[in-house]
């Protein structure tokens, strides 16, 4: 035990980093993913042999290559369906499923939302760049209504999906959201994914430099991202700005922004965040923010405790072999009417 515990206490960001050429674009927000994801892992306390890195198709999902641990480079849509299998089979591995935006909202859309229902104790990193990437630019589930692309070159006509809308509606029971091109954000937020008991899912809002460069230019921008974002810690009042002077209020049944100082409005009457919250009515608005009326929110928005998929289900398989007279295959067989021929 004293070796496992000093292997687990000693290992590096290096330990973790594959030797394999890392095949993205220059300036792709995938490289700095990666680069907070090697070092996050150390952090969490995890032995190597214990960690599973599992993906799809897309330029997200060559994760599994660039990180020393064990890994699976499924087919389009059906990392969740293998991540699953892979945590009820060894409910002890510690599973992160590296996905994009075209590959678990599009063809493995319904794995998704059922991998989020049913809580298994896997990490989920979305990359949301907008965009199919890796196929040269077809629209994806989130493309904005309107955009141009190679197919849509009169503008989508589809209302795009929300991620965190979507993932609280499937009854997840974490989500939060960052940004690429701050690597401390993203590994304070991973960090807290890999420690959540349950599905946690990280939507993170990558750039694609080649197919739809800029798409969260809004919000990642210096010149705009201090109005365009809202970074939320738990028990604290939401508050953002350029000069930390606006924040949000619950007016009626809807969210608000005001300027402090305005109207008689201090800091105490701004929202105060609770992750844990249950009810995720203000969680859904929180997620569905968005400029120009509203800042992005970042950050953990939901985190809720919940039982697993796979505690109950060996819990049922413990119970069944405690109690069931047939212990083997040939208990099985001979079990019932039987006929000798």
């Amino acid at each position: 035990m004293a070796d496992v515990i000093q292997e687990i206490t000693t290992l590096t960001k290096e330990d973790f980093t594959s030797d394999q050429m890392v095949k993205w674009c220059p300036g792709c927000g995938d490289h700095a993913i990666l680069s907070s994801f090697l070092k996050v892992l150390p952090e969490l306390g995890i032995r190597k042999q214990d960690v599973v890195v599992v993906s799809g198709i897309g330029c997200s999902s060559r994760f599994p290559y660039y990180v020393k641990t064990y890994g699976f480079h499924g087919i389009h849509g059906r990392a969740a369906p293998l991540a699953s299998g892979i945590k009820i089979t060894n409910p002890n591995l510690h599973v992160w499923m590296i996905t994009g935006d075209g590959d678990s909202l599009a063809i493995g859309g319904n794995h998704f939302i059922h991998l989020l229902r049913r809580n298994l104790d896997i990490n989920v990193m979305l990359f949301n760049n907008k965009i199919y990437g890796l196929t040269k630019g077809q629209y994806s589930p989130t493309t904005p209504a309107g955009k141009k692309t190679k197919t849509s070159p009169q503008g989508t006509i589809e209302h795009p999906f929300n991620v965190g809308e979507l993932a609280i509606g499937a009854q997840g029971t974490f989500f939060a959201r960052a940004v690429d091109n701050n690597p401390k954000m993203m590994s304070e937020i991973m960090l807290e994914a890999g420690r959540h008991k349950g599905t946690s899912l990280i939507e993170i809002l990558q750039n694609c430099v080649i197919f739809y460069n800029n798409v969260h230019a809004d919000v990642t921008s210096k010149e705009t991202k201090d109005e365009n974002q809202l970074f939320l810690r738990h028990g604290e009042p939401m508050i953002f700005g350029k000069e930390n002077d606006k924040g949000i209020i619950l007016k009626g049944t809807h969210l608000e922004v005001v300027r402090i100082g305005e109207n008689g409005i201090t800091e105490k009457d701004l929202l105060i965040h609770d992750k844990y919250q249950r009810d995720p009515g203000i969680q859904v608005m929180l997620a569905k923010m968005a400029p120009p009326a509203f800042p992005v929110v970042l950050g953990v928005i939901r985190s809720v405790a919940d039982f697993t998929y796979e505690s109950r289900m060996d819990q049922i398989i413990l119970s069944e072999m405690e109690t069931n007279p047939i212990k083997t295959v040939d208990d099985l067989l001979n079990s019932g009417k039987t006929w000798d021929i």
